[in-house]
C-alpha cells in the first residue's frame, strides 16, 4: 500500500530539486559575471550583462554572409557569444579573448560549438591569436572592454592592434559607458559611426570604426 505521507515527502523533495536547478540556471551566468567584476573591476565594464536590445543594435551592421572570422574581447559569460554564433555561417569562427581565467573556463564548459574558441590572453595580442588559429585577418572585432579604466597604454595598444588585424572593409564594434572611448578609435579609424542605446543598464555609447 502506498504511504501518502511518503509520497508527499518525495514530491516536496522533487519540487525542491527542480527549484534549485532552475535557480542555478538563472543565477549561474549572472553569479559568474558578478564574481568576475569583483575579481577584475578594471577589466569588466559593468556588473550587469548587456541587454538583448543592445546586442541587436550593436550587431546590426555586420555582413554575416561575408564573415569568416569574428573576434570578441572580454566575452564575460558569453552574452554576445551566443547571438553571434546564431548569426554566424557554418564555416566561420568566433574567437573570444579574455584575461579572466574563470570566464574562459566557464565559456569552454558552457558553449559547445565547433565554430567557437575561447582564448585566455590579452586583446593586445589579437594578431598572434588570429594567426595561431589559421587566419590572416578578422572581419569584425567586438569589444566591451572599459577603455577608460584599463592600465595606461593598454587601450591605445588594443586599438592599434585591432586596426592592423582587421581586413579592409571590416569594423571594430565598441560599446562603452563613456563617450571618450571614441578617442581610442579615432587615432586609427577615419570613419566612425556612433549611436546611443538607452535600453541597457546602464545606457551606453555604441561605436563602429570602419577600416577603409
Amino acid at each position: 500500500m502506498t504511504n501518502p505521507r511518503a509520497q508527499a515527502q518525495e514530491s516536496k523533495i522533487a519540487m525542491s530539486r527542480r527549484i534549485r536547478e532552475r535557480l542555478k540556471r538563472f543565477f549561474g551566468p549572472w553569479g559568474m559575471f558578478v564574481k568576475g567584476f569583483i575579481k577584475h573591476p578594471v577589466m569588466v565594464g559593468s556588473i550587469v550583462p548587456s541587454s538583448p536590445t543592445l546586442i541587436r543594435h550593436m550587431l546590426r551592421p555586420v555582413d554575416w554572409k561575408n564573415t569568416k572570422l569574428f573576434v570578441e574581447y572580454g566575452p564575460g559569460v558569453g552574452t554576445f557569444c551566443r547571438p553571434v554564433l546564431e548569426r554566424l555561417a557554418g564555416d566561420a569562427m568566433l574567437i573570444a579573448i579574455d584575461t579572466n581565467e574563470d570566464f574562459i573556463a566557464y565559456l569552454r564548459k558552457e558553449i559547445r560549438d565547433s565554430r567557437f574558441v575561447a582564448v585566455h590572453g590579452s586583446a593586445a595580442d589579437v594578431e598572434e591569436i588570429v594567426k595561431a588559429h589559421g587566419f590572416d585577418k578578422a572581419d569584425y572585432v567586438l569589444s566591451g572592454l572599459p577603455f577608460s579604466t584599463l592600465p595606461a597604454g593598454v587601450g591605445p595598444a588594443i586599438a592599434a592592434a585591432t586596426h592592423r588585424v582587421l581586413r579592409p572593409g571590416g569594423a571594430f564594434l565598441v560599446y562603452q559607458f563613456r563617450a571618450r572611448a571614441r578617442d581610442f578609435l579615432a587615432a586609427h579609424f577615419k570613419r566612425i559611426d556612433n549611436a546611443f542605446e538607452w535600453v541597457n543598464v546602464p545606457p551606453c555609447f555604441l561605436f563602429w570604426g570602419w577600416k577603409d
